[in-house]
């Protein structure tokens, strides 16, 4: 459980937390890790040998799942991260999951 993991740790609360509860990371950007695992457009693949080096999302050929990322409340502090992934499909619902609403910029 969070607690006994050894890492330095806040109250546990035991549940996702509203949007900005916590002080954005350097670029500005709120609750990247470890409210919810955030599902991505990327298809799963079990390496990243035919990944797309742009950026862009991995969505060639059938998709087994899709990615997960960043953790969620329920799991230990060093899974809550960004090279942490899971996949999961559309039949996968959990209080655990949420997504990120994004807009693409252009100068």
């Amino acid at each position: 459980d969070y607690n006994n993991c050894g890492a330095k740790t806040d109250v546990y609360l035991g549940k996702t937390q509203p949007v900005g509860s916590y002080p954005p990371n350097p670029w500005g950007l709120y609750d990247m890790h470890g409210n919810v695992w955030e599902w991505l457009e990327d298809c799963y693949r079990d390496s990243y040998k035919a990944a797309p080096t742009d950026g862009s999302a991995s969505t060639q050929g059938p998709c087994r799942g899709w990615v997960q990322r960043g953790g969620s409340w329920s799991n230990v502090p060093r899974n809550l991260r960004s090279a942490i992934r899971g996949k999961g499909g559309p039949d996968n619902r959990s209080i655990s999951f949420g997504f990120r609403v994004a807009k693409t910029l252009t100068p």
